[in-house]
């Protein structure tokens, strides 16, 4: 990867963790989550009008990764009642990372060298310190496990479905437009039991307008990586928001700098080199 795919990706990750963090700290995160997936499609219809629909080739795709998106919320939801966020979210993440090494193998052909893989390893293990360090004291069920899996290999049929689909569809803006629409529309009937979405974004559009703004520009900013850089480093990268995440709820929610959360910070950043060179 060159630099500016690796900064890119960085970027996307920032912006994912920040998001995240946002919705996670409102009083009603999945009524946020759905008015700014709503809110994101309603911005990107007109820029439909100058990117143009993708190509047909891409369809596919674009319902293969919107259905597994659906399917990968409603693991995590219901992973995250049984297991917690800072437990859950960092496994699922480093879970999806090993799984798209082999799956990118086998769909496209890419093969990482021994700088790369251990690039990869280093944060997926950076996850799973984040993980443990959630997870000291706690317990967790065989049923959180059997759903963080779920959610796991859910996020990785995504990622390589929005791998494939962005490649066959001659513009990333168009396929990321596309897809938010799909999603959004996805999400609304998922969480219809919460009122219609037009009523869910009407009471938190303040929130939910600038985590929509960056949840699509962390989308866009994979997706241009993804149509011309290897896969597996990529994704790594954007999962690094765990990281991140860690880095906003110590600096802005004051939770503690753990020695756990200071030795996963440190394998991220030693992380970077080995993907940018692998």
């Amino acid at each position: 990867m060159d630099l500016a795919d690796v900064s890119l990706a960085l970027l996307s990750a920032i912006l994912h963790a920040g998001w995240n963090a946002a919705v996670k700290a409102s009083r009603n995160p999945a009524q946020v989550m759905t008015a700014q997936m709503v809110l994101g499609a309603v911005l990107v219809v007109p820029a439909l009008f100058w990117s143009g629909l993708p190509s047909l080739a891409s369809c596919g795709w674009i319902v293969a990764s919107t259905l597994m998106n659906v399917l990968t919320v409603s693991a995590l939801l219901r992973a995250y009642e049984l297991g917690g966020f800072g437990l859950v979210y960092p496994v699922v993440r480093s879970l999806a990372v090993l799984m798209v090494v082999p799956l990118a193998a086998v769909m496209t052909g890419e093969h990482l060298g021994t700088a790369g893989f251990l690039g990869i390893l280093v944060i997926s293990v950076a996850l799973v310190v984040l993980a443990w360090d959630a997870a000291r004291g706690q317990g967790i069920t065989r049923a959180a496990l059997v759903w963080i899996l779920a959610a796991g290999v859910g996020t990785a049929a995504y990622i390589m479905c929005d791998a494939q689909g962005v490649r066959l569809s001659g513009s990333p803006w168009a396929y990321g437009f596309v897809v938010s629409i799909t999603n959004a529309a996805a999400m609304a009937w998922r969480q219809r039991r919460g009122g219609s979405p037009w009523a869910q974004v009407s009471a938190h559009w303040m929130l939910a307008l600038p985590v929509a703004i960056a949840a699509m520009g962390s989308y866009l900013l994979i997706l241009w990586v993804w149509s011309h850089a290897p896969i597996a480093p990529a994704a790594a990268l954007r999962d690094t928001s765990a990281i991140f995440a860690v880095l906003i709820a110590i600096f802005w929610l004051k939770e503690p700098f753990t020695r756990m959360r200071i030795a996963a910070v440190l394998l991220a950043a030693a992380a970077v080199p080995l993907l940018r060179f692998g």
